[in-house]
């Protein structure tokens, strides 16, 4: 009792009396649903009090803690500890098609984003209440990529130059800093949201996230670019001659009410770039550090990507064909997924599955994605990463695309799976792709030493490269005529 009487005065030792009731009512109050859960067993303690000492454990071990159910219940359903309450894991390819089946009313996903992104609090009513950027991202960008490719090769042979330094490129450092930060923001504050309970969020809030302010500095950039296109849409019609084809376009032609003022635009352009920032650069910096780690296998990804260039260009046709680079991502995808949890699911209504476990309204559901894609049932030598295990998968298939990076199943989640999956999926693979094949072109990469590769970082159920982590690169003396012109 000491020791908590220290962070109060001498004189008030009332004040930590009063927090000992509070912490107790939490655990009393909060895990009192949870005894509905009671039926699926528990990795850690069952037990409704004990099992906060498991929820702390899961703070800093929840990978190896889902392994452990994993392995305990392979084919079953089990439960996790989380500080106000249980989330039960999924697992077996039957009961994972179930989940992909079920309709929003049932299983939301909406409501799972929500959640673990804390969106009322992070991006606020706005986005959470209206998703009309959903199938912008899904139709439009998709249906558009083979005209934007040479942009996006464009901007990305200019971040290079940017990230190494080797020339000014012109782009806005302010803009895209804002962009970065945002996503850092939201990350961040909704990781420290989802550790505390949900009562204490809306007042913890206000002072771990900075979403006004990057709204604000965003509204500078936009403004005037938003007002011209205004401008040109009451003059000349909604297709004037000229007018970008680009997200913004997309999106000012699709609001309504509310969501075409000026702020709303910008805090959808900032929402938009999150989805695509944080998951592309984790997803890239774990292929790269792959490569840095295996600088063998540069040589045949090389020779595949000069063959298919020198034949297609650098186009979206090209991009499909390259099947070699395209496994080697999906490779470090499978071995290195956002998260051990993840097709995250609440149930908006009571439902049974085929083995009789029921599952109570409100529940929090999820995947155990990790553990999947390392089970030996279902990946020949799992936990070895083999570059291109789906190239000749991949190369046969071709004219369905059944199994590249972007196609999901009951054995491949990175994407999610279903008609919940990952909308932007398809630009994302063409980002990738392009990043992966001008490194592999332009540079040479390796780890110093006989380094392995930088070891993971786990933010609770989060996977993360390894944010200090170093390697060696160089641009390539000879360049290759297929990277011409735009180096």
């Amino acid at each position: 009792m000491a020791r908590v009487l220290d962070y109060f005065p001498d004189e008030q030792p009332l004040g930590a009396i009063c927090a000992l009731i509070f912490v107790a009512f939490f655990a009393i109050y909060y895990r009192r649903p949870g005894r509905k859960l009671d039926h699926i067993p528990a990795v850690g303690y069952q037990s409704h009090l004990l099992s906060y000492i498991s929820a702390f454990q899961f703070l800093s071990n929840a990978q190896k803690m889902v392994q452990q159910g994993y392995d305990q219940h392979r084919n079953g359903i089990f439960k996790v500890p989380y500080l106000d309450r249980w989330r039960v894991v999924v697992t077996g390819k039957d009961a994972i098609e179930m989940v992909r089946k079920m309709p929003e009313d049932i299983l939301s996903f909406r409501e799972a984003v929500d959640e673990s992104l804390q969106v009322p609090f992070t991006l606020g009513p706005s986005i959470r209440d209206n998703h009309y950027h959903h199938p912008i991202v899904r139709n439009n960008l998709t249906r558009n990529l083979p005209v934007l490719l040479p942009a996006i090769r464009e901007e990305i042979i200019a971040a290079f130059s940017d990230v190494l330094r080797l020339k000014d490129n012109g782009r806005d450092p302010d803009y895209m800093g804002i962009n970065i930060k945002f996503t850092v923001t939201v990350v961040t504050a909704a990781a420290r949201l989802n550790r505390l309970p949900s009562l204490l969020r809306p007042l913890a809030n206000r002072f771990l996230t900075s979403v006004p302010e990057d709204i604000d500095r965003c509204i500078k950039h936009l403004e005037p670019i938003i007002e011209e296109r205004r401008k040109n849409m009451e003059e000349y019609g909604n297709d004037y001659p000229g007018k970008p084809n680009d997200m913004l376009s997309w999106l000012m032609d699709e609001a309504e009410g509310d969501e075409t003022s000026l702020r709303n635009l910008t805090l959808r352009i900032l929402t938009v770039n999150f989805s695509a920032i944080h998951t592309s650069t984790m997803a890239f910096c774990h292929a790269l550090f792959h490569l840095a780690e295996h600088p063998e296998y540069i040589k045949p990804m090389r020779e595949e990507i000069e063959e298919v260039i020198e034949r297609e260009g650098w186009t979206h046709n090209a991009m499909n064909q390259m099947f070699k680079v395209d496994s080697f991502i999906k490779e470090s995808q499978r071995l290195n997924p956002l998260g051990c949890l993840m097709i995250n699911r609440v149930a908006r209504q009571p439902f049974t599955f085929p083995d009789g476990t029921h599952i109570p309204k409100g529940t929090c559901l999820s995947i155990a994605a990790h553990a999947l894609h390392t089970d030996d049932a279902v990946y020949e030598d799992p936990h070895t990463f083999d570059p291109f295990r789906f190239a000749d998968r991949t190369k046969q298939e071709y004219s369905g695309h059944r199994g590249d990076m972007v196609s999901t199943s009951t054995e491949f989640i990175a994407f999610g799976h279903g008609r919940r999956a990952c909308p932007g999926r398809f630009f994302a693979a063409n980002e990738l792709k392009l990043m992966l094949a001008h490194l592999v072109m332009t540079y040479d990469v390796k780890l110093e030493g006989n380094a392995e590769r930088p070891p993971n970082k786990w933010l609770i159920a989060n996977c993360m490269p390894n944010p200090t982590a170093e390697i060696l690169i160089r641009k390539r003396v000879h360049q290759p005529s297929c990277n011409d012109p735009l180096l």
